[in-house]
């Protein structure tokens, strides 16, 4: 394929054709006429030997190939904005502009909270949109990477991508205040018996690692995907859960819970700014980058 001799109007076309499913709309959408929109969408035809869109009744509705394509437009487009928006300077006093970031509601309550306040006093005009990460954000990470300006998660889930650390945490236990079976520590052996509240997702890996690697599999009661709705989860039973000492500490002024050491060296947590190579070089984004780790560092240190 030479990409010297596509016409990249046509991926706009394509992208307001699939989500529109209407010849018309597309057009109006993109400010084309219905003819040119029509001549667009026989041009794609013919590329990829595909009807792209097909009659059923009244309307249409997109071929197994225009399902495919109608995902992977949408990420093409957003990465060519990104790419065609990169800045050779950038002045966050003065720009408009925003910002993008993928995190869990952990990482935001922990470090976006405090990146959101820096951004208001230094930059008026940056405007910070965080959003969850989809359940596949593991198995591809690349295309969610070039459709966002950035991915908050810890090390050891992801790899491959350039990376701003930014803060570290520990991993502790919460139980209930009034907790019948502990005391003031756990042992293995209440890892193994008691019932668990679990994060569902994949952003504590190497934590849920380590438990395998120690023979403890935990009996998981209840799975969410908030970990901020896990000391609710454990205020008043016997569960215990498995999280970051930074938001533990924040939840035992608002649950009724006490936080408890591992009984084992659990694996420290290094969170990080994730990024793709397309934001290297954007002064935007440099800016954008360096906040965060200025950010990051002056955090508090967890208690050790």
């Amino acid at each position: 394929m030479n990409l010297a001799r596509l016409d990249m109007n046509l991926v706009v076309a394509l992208r307001a054709l699939l989500e529109e499913r209407n010849v018309t709309h597309a057009g109006q959408r993109v400010g084309l006429s219905q003819p040119a929109m029509s001549a667009a969408l026989a041009r794609l035809r013919r590329h990829f030997d595909d009807d792209l869109l097909a009659r059923v009744g009244g309307h249409y509705e997109l071929t197994a190939l225009g399902q495919v394509l109608l995902d992977r437009t949408s990420t093409a487009c957003d990465l060519l904005e990104r790419l065609f928006s990169s800045q050779a300077d950038f002045d966050p006093a003065t720009e408009s502009r925003e910002f993008k970031l993928v995190g869990s509601d952990y990482a935001v309550a922990v470090f976006g909270t405090e990146l959101a306040r820096v951004v208001h006093e230094e930059a008026p005009g940056i405007r910070l949109r965080f959003t969850q990460p989809p359940a596949g954000v593991v198995d591809d990470t690349a295309t969610l990477l070039s459709a966002t300006d950035g991915l908050l998660m810890p090390h050891g889930v992801i790899s491959d991508f350039s990376a701003t650390d930014l803060y570290e945490d520990r991993w502790v236990f919460l139980v209930a205040e009034d907790h019948p079976d502990v005391g003031d520590r756990l042992a293995r052996e209440d890892l193994a018996r008691l019932p668990w509240v679990t994060y569902q997702r994949t952003y504590d890996a190497p934590a849920v690692r380590q438990l395998g690697m120690l023979g403890i599999e935990p009996h998981v009661e209840v799975s969410v995907d908030s970990f901020q709705t896990l000391p609710l989860l454990v205020a008043g039973t016997r569960r215990i859960a498995l999280v970051q000492e930074r938001l533990a500490r924040a939840f035992v002024h608002i649950a009724a819970v006490r936080v408890l050491e591992p009984p084992y060296e659990a694996v420290p947590l290094r969170e990080a700014l994730w990024w793709h190579p397309v934001h290297t070089h954007d002064a935007a984004h440099i800016w954008l980058r360096e906040t965060a780790g200025r950010v990051g560092t002056r955090l508090p240190a967890v208690e050790q």
